[in-house]
């Protein structure tokens, strides 16, 4: 992981995690009371299952494209884009090709 140092200068945020075969490789960017945010890169093929979390999170894919169900609907993110999972809905993610997102965690309960 990046130092908080290394941070605190502009950063490519593509360039935050990188790829590995066949794996989810994340980072833990920011980790405080009041939330957190990780870097992901998803190889092809590479899913995380339903699941629901008690915080709102917002997903900024930070290139390629991923699929992610959220309470039973199907959004296509591309990079550049964002979205957001509300607390306690279900979500999955599916990554149909490779992908790179930016997950931010807001802890408000």
């Amino acid at each position: 992981m990046k130092s908080v140092k290394e941070i605190m200068k502009p950063v490519k945020m593509e360039k935050l995690v990188g790829y590995s075969d066949d794996s989810i490789v994340s980072k833990t960017l920011v980790e405080k009371k009041g939330g957190t945010v990780t870097a992901f890169a998803f190889a092809a093929g590479q899913a995380l299952s339903e699941h629901s979390a008690p915080f709102d999170a917002l997903v900024q894919v930070l290139d390629g494209d991923g699929f992610f169900t959220v309470g039973g609907k199907v959004f296509n993110v591309n990079a550049g884009e964002i979205l957001l999972m509300p607390a306690d809905v279900p979500h999955s993610v599916d990554a149909k090709n490779r992908f790179k997102m930016l997950l931010t965690m807001i802890h408000h309960k």
